[in-house]
């Protein structure tokens, strides 16, 4: 599946209304600038005419540098992002305030109309523009993973409604529990049983934490009810031993890994084949790998566009941020689906909400 392209978390300067932002930032910077330097004064007036003039010239060339190279900078990693913008900001304001100083001593210092040295005016212009860029940008990416998450929590909830049990295995498992109501009654009972449990858990709050253990038994309904079908097509290894107690996580968040793992896997090879199911801690984390074999290249395609991993990484980073991941790793042999869930949040996240 194809990582989607990261988003730029600074904003789009180029527009009118970014621009208005940036003057009205400037000129309560200037503001407030005038009122330490000379206060309420007669030389207010001059001084904040001065300093407007001067950081509007700073910031809106800092914002033209900034849109200009948005497209660049949203293909950098955050980090690099970030580090790349603060210090083309500090650069626009040390060239303006270079050019600033020889267009008001174009005969030398002597007859300057600054009353502040060269070294004076470089100097208080980067430690003013070090820090108000610093405020800026942070409150930019806290802005904009803010609205990410929030996004992102809104479309895992509309996910979750829309994919939780797949349309094809329900249809499958009504056909299975249908051929054997004659044949073996108390088996189709039993499958009943576990897609009421199934139907269950996909209808229960998905706001709340649920139970490791739980979670298992959730996923052992689930592979029953494929067995009655597959038969000895599907087998299942359990490395789950040795766990500490008290392990939570979101709830159907192994179910559609396992599903996708038929689905991609078994269904699509003819002798059938092992589905790994291992957990481990390690480290404050929680892993859990769904493993299944690969199928040939001129095996029938499967439908199917992962939506159910977007899903799940949707509601992890809604509910654990940067620490809760889907890793996917595929050789040419095998398919892995490792989720990773911090132990902290998972055992005591419920206790804070």
């Amino acid at each position: 599946m194809k990582t989607p392209a990261r988003v730029s978390f600074l904003p789009d300067l180029c527009g009118v209304r970014a621009q208005f932002t940036v003057v009205m930032v400037g000129e309560l910077l200037a503001f407030i600038l005038t009122v330490v330097r000379a206060g309420f004064g007669e030389a207010a007036l001059t001084e904040l005419a001065l300093l407007s003039l001067y950081i509007q010239w700073i910031g809106l060339s800092a914002a033209g540098a900034l849109c200009a190279l948005r497209g660049w900078l949203g293909r950098q990693s955050e980090t690099t992002e970030a580090l790349a913008a603060y210090a083309l900001v500090i650069a626009v304001a040390l060239l303006i305030a270079e050019a600033a100083w020889w267009l008001c001593t174009p005969f030398g210092a002597n007859l300057s109309l600054l009353l502040i040295g060269h070294g004076a005016l470089l100097a208080r212009t980067l430690a003013v523009t070090a820090i108000v860029t610093a405020v800026v940008l942070r409150y930019f990416y806290v802005q904009h993973h803010w609205q990410e998450r929030t996004a992102a929590a809104a479309s895992a909830q509309l996910q979750a409604l829309q994919a939780r049990i797949r349309p094809h295995f329900l249809f499958n498992c009504m056909n299975t529990i249908a051929s054997l109501t004659r044949s073996d009654p108390a088996t189709a009972e039993r499958a009943i049983e576990d897609l009421s449990d199934l139907l269950r858990a996909s209808l229960s709050n998905h706001q709340q934490l649920v139970p490791l253990p739980d979670e298992f038994d959730l996923v052992k309904r689930y592979l029953a009810i494929e067995t009655l079908r597959l038969g000895p097509r599907l087998k299942v290894l359990w490395a789950t031993d040795g766990l500490p107690a008290g392990l939570q996580l979101p709830p159907l968040s192994l179910q559609p890994l396992v599903e996708n793992a038929i689905h991609h896997g078994i269904e699509r090879l003819a002798q059938g084949g092992v589905i790994g199911i291992e957990a481990t801690v390690a480290e404050g984390l929680l892993r859990i790998t769904i493993s299944n074999p690969v199928a040939d290249a001129d095996s029938p395609p499967v439908s199917g566009n992962h939506v159910a991993q977007e899903n799940l990484r949707q509601r992890l980073a809604a509910r654990y941020g940067a620490a809760g991941r889907l890793h996917i790793a595929q050789t040419a042999q095998e398919y892995r689906a490792t989720l990773i869930i911090p132990i902290e949040s998972s055992t005591h996240a419920d206790r804070h909400r």
